[in-house]
């Protein structure tokens, strides 16, 4: 999966435009970064690529640069 595909994912699961997401965006500046999304984020991890996503990791996440590092190519 390449980094643009994994941005896509992202944007698909916080349900915004494409393209208004780069690696470097800041996740709290994201209005749509909530619970819901990470709720969304763990479910997905778990069904496509069957991968537990803990609360602890998705703190440490800060951009989506961190989520896309944290999706398997």
């Amino acid at each position: 999966m390449t980094l643009q595909e994994k941005i896509e994912f992202i944007e698909e699961i916080m349900d915004v435009d494409e393209g208004s997401l780069t690696e470097d965006t800041i996740l709290e500046e994201v209005e749509e970064w909530d619970s819901l999304s990470t709720l969304t984020l763990t479910v997905r991890m778990k069904q496509d690529y069957d991968m537990n996503l803990t609360t602890d990791t998705i703190k440490e996440f800060v951009t989506i640069g961190d989520i896309c590092n944290y999706i398997p190519d």
